[in-house]
């Protein structure tokens, strides 16, 4: 009970001494990450191998193209673990800014979660001022500056009670993330299923485009993951490409005629409903919907 009229008191006192651009940065940064934890532990997918808007796969298709894909390679085994961790701190970075807990670690830990976001999705963007990520950088910097002020170090000390504090703000981050857990949003793809049933698919690829025995990689419109397109001489399928093991991206090899899975081997044989051939899964590939209409492949 201390501990918490201490943080009750601490939060009062620096709310009423800062300015009111640091007000206004204050609350809008931790509203903000106490929001993104939200929206991460209330998607039933994030933390599922498989579902459409799984971390695993966001991360295998941040890794393509990021300047640190090489890091990002690493993390995809362990996606689940990542995605928990993210989450968590989005949580704990949020209440200890808007409670002024450990006000300079958070923003160090603002800053640094933004600057990664923005070198894993959205580095590329073009103009770059569309990239919120690297928007969110610069104020959590700016924030962090304005808390060090003209200090030459900031202060990272976290004294007996300060390490109260901060396990306080850790263990209401957890109950936050299972609380969002206990209350899941409804998905992309269920809240888009009525409206793709009524009208026709998104087209994919011209039918004279795709060669009898060929593919083509594609991302599915409304469930958001990566599938492989093929054509037989009796028609087209697809299969997603996200592995059954523990979400890795998988990819067509012509010489086995499998789909596989870079990161720890697990094939799977699209001629055969996509079942696991080899590595650690036996569960097949999910299969995407996709039929022809007219000169198009379309989804189904």
């Amino acid at each position: 009970m201390n501990s918490i009229q201490s943080i009750t008191r601490g939060a009062v006192t620096s709310w009423r001494s800062q300015s009111n651009a640091l007000r206004v940065m204050r609350l809008f940064l931790g509203v903000t990450w106490i929001y993104a934890g939200w929206d991460k532990a209330s998607d039933p997918g994030f933390l599922t191998k498989g579902a459409p808007t799984f971390i695993g796969t966001q991360l295998a298709a941040f890794a393509q193209n990021s300047p640190i894909g090489f890091l990002l390679n690493h993390t995809i085994e362990h996606a689940a673990l990542v995605g928990a961790f993210v989450m968590i701190s989005e949580f704990a970075i949020g209440i200890a800014t808007l409670l002024s807990v450990a006000p300079n670690s958070a923003a160090f830990g603002g800053f640094a979660m933004a600057t990664g976001l923005w070198l894993s999705s959205s580095f590329h963007t073009t103009p770059y001022f569309l990239a919120s990520d690297s928007a969110y950088a610069i104020l959590w910097l700016a924030y962090l500056l304005l808390l060090i002020g003209n200090r030459r170090m900031p202060s990272f000390n976290i004294e007996r009670r300060g390490a109260i504090r901060t396990g306080f703000v850790g263990a209401v981050a957890v109950i936050a993330s299972f609380a969002g857990r206990s209350f899941p949003k409804a998905t992309a793809a269920s809240s888009s299923a009525k409206s793709t049933a009524k009208g026709s698919g998104k087209q994919i690829i011209k039918l004279a485009d795709l060669k009898v025995g060929g593919t083509f990689n594609f991302t599915h419109s409304s469930q958001g993951v990566p599938a492989v397109l093929f054509r037989t001489k009796t028609g087209v399928f697809a299969y997603s490409a996200i592995c059954t093991h523990q979400g890795c991206t998988v990819s067509y090899n012509a010489s086995s005629k499998h789909l596989k899975c870079p990161c720890h081997g697990a094939e799977f044989d699209p001629a055969n409903g996509a079942k696991a051939v080899a590595g650690p899964t036996q569960t097949p590939l999910a299969k995407i919907k996709v039929a022809v209409s007219g000169a198009w492949v379309v989804e189904a």
